[in-house]
């Protein structure tokens, strides 16, 4: 089925106009134009792309895709800031940096751009070479933040393109983006599709990050004739012949430049668009790097080997930081981490969220430990902290912890002074069946000196029942996760913390 779509060609010179754009080339009549749209999203570690994927072969790709094709359009999906090793020490400057060889057309903040707060944020949309845009972020009072457009125009070979910048509007809750204001995705995202039409756009096109639950209502809208998304780590595509829609991977991995085959034409004195989807799927182990970026990250790897090579431990256990076990189960790596948030602070209990672990690895008995790794495993750069409460509100931490545990959901609790017992089939709110704090059952009515992270004590992952007490270390005097758990190495020498069952699950 071909997308359609009639404007009269009066009223799309005089919405142009009042754009303040310049009047597009009038298209003869039955032209034929291809349109390559190029989107990304979710690009993290500066040197990954062993294999496939990284920057160097992104911008390879992207190089090569608008010089076959100068009807071109190359977008980004969101997250970049972080999570990496390099981007917990200069806070992300080098994706600006590696981006900015092959400048986006239009980019979208992701929910990780926020990691490092809203100040870093914008200082790196003023260093980026490239537009940034989003219609769902907003100052407290509704006006726009400086630094960031919301619907962008473009016009490519007479055709008047809307490009629809959506962010995630869960991003409170997952990151920390300061007091900026998140619009709801999917009925923002649609409305400013729909006013885009009116103003006489050809193409509306979503860049959008957000899950697939949103992407599908975007699409079941029909209010876009294209879709590029980021934020599921995944590649897909699908078209149901009104619009077209790709998931755009992770690191690069797989790519889809998407063509659109379009005819215009005139029928009883009213532009007719059509058009058609060409998805061509690119394994990017077959793109050969781009020279110039692998230059700079050959660089960016020189220096950061240089200062995080340094061995600070042997692991006399296996250590085990894999995304399924981080996110469902007591985990050796998560005992190690919560352990030195514990002993760093003198606190009677200690709470991580799994999600924030990220090596995804296994270490053997007998691997050494480098600073490198450290910083692999806690990315983020969150600062240990430490707050009272009573045990009323761990309880509630901890049924928050293990709320999603189906969904591999990242506030799985890894802890340190508990034993907890879980159970899984209960519902929801309902499944701790005990806590024992020091060999002691949890009071309710006790207060408990609790080490965490900053990002869990503002509410992230949906812990608020951390918040509310009294903070004891805030974020400004509490050190960096990642530091407290080298020092905790460099002390023992050898790591010894292996699962102990401190969490343990009944029922089903």
């Amino acid at each position: 089925m071909q997308r359609s779509r009639s404007r009269i060609a009066v009223a799309l010179v005089a919405a142009t106009a009042l754009s303040g754009l310049a009047a597009p080339p009038v298209l003869a009549a039955d032209s034929h134009v291809k349109l390559t749209i190029l989107g990304v999203g979710d690009l993290y570690n500066f040197d990954a792309g062993k294999v496939r994927g990284g920057f160097a072969r992104l911008n390879a790709l992207a190089k090569a895709e608008k010089a076959k094709n100068p009807n071109f359009l190359y977008v980004f999906d969101g997250d970049m800031l972080s999570p990496s090793l390099l981007s917990g020490l200069d806070k992300g400057e080098n994706t600006i940096t590696l981006t900015n060889i092959v400048p986006f057309d239009i980019a979208v903040p992701g929910n990780h751009e926020f990691d490092f707060g809203p100040a870093n944020f914008f200082a790196k949309v003023k260093d980026s070479k490239y537009p940034w845009a989003t219609v769902t972020i907003t100052e407290p009072d509704g006006s726009q933040p400086p630094g960031l457009s919301r619907v962008m125009w473009k016009t490519i070979a007479g055709l008047k393109i809307a490009l629809i910048p959506i962010s995630e509007d869960d991003t409170p809750t997952v990151s920390s983006p300061g007091d900026l204001k998140f619009l709801p995705s999917v009925p923002t995202g649609i409305a400013a599709a729909k006013a885009a039409r009116k103003e006489g756009a050809d193409l509306v096109i979503a860049v959008a990050q957000t899950p697939h639950t949103q992407d599908f209502e975007l699409m079941a809208s029909h209010a876009f004739d294209v879709i590029m998304s980021g934020d599921d780590h995944d590649y897909m595509t699908a078209y149901d012949g009104i619009t077209a829609y790709v998931e755009t991977s992770i690191d690069a991995q797989y790519m889809d430049p998407l063509d659109l085959n379009i005819t215009v034409s005139e029928k009883n004195g009213k532009k007719v668009v059509k058009w058609t989807p060409d998805f061509r799927f690119v394994d990017t182990a077959t793109v050969k790097p781009d020279p110039e970026t692998q230059k700079v990250i050959d660089g960016l790897k020189k220096k950061l080997d240089k200062n995080l090579g340094v061995v600070i431990g042997v692991t006399d256990v296996k250590l085990d930081s894999r995304r399924n076990v981080v996110r469902s189960e007591e985990s050796s790596m998560g005992d190690l981490v919560a352990d030195s948030m514990k002993v760093a602070t003198g606190a009677d209990i200690a709470i991580t969220n799994g999600g924030g672990i990220r090596g995804d690895k296994v270490y053997e008995p007998g691997t050494k430990l480098t600073r490198k790794d450290v910083l692999t495993e806690l990315p983020f750069g969150n600062k240990t902290v430490v707050t009272e409460i009573p045990g009323s509100q761990v309880l509630a931490a901890l049924e928050n912890g293990f709320s999603q545990v189906e969904n591999g959901a990242g506030r799985f609790p890894q802890i340190s002074g508990m034993n907890v017992v879980w159970d899984p089939s209960a519902p929801p709110g309902s499944r701790v069946a005990s806590v024992k704090v020091g060999g002691q059952p949890l009071d309710k009515a006790k207060l408990y000196k609790v080490a965490t992270n900053d990002y869990m004590l503002d509410g992230g992952d949906g812990y608020t029942a951390l918040g509310g007490g009294k903070v004891v270390v805030n974020a400004t005097a509490g050190g960096l996760m990642a530091n407290d758990v080298m020092t905790f190495i460099e002390k023992v020498g050898h790591v010894t913390e292996q699962v102990d069952g401190r969490i343990k699950k009944v029922g089903g």
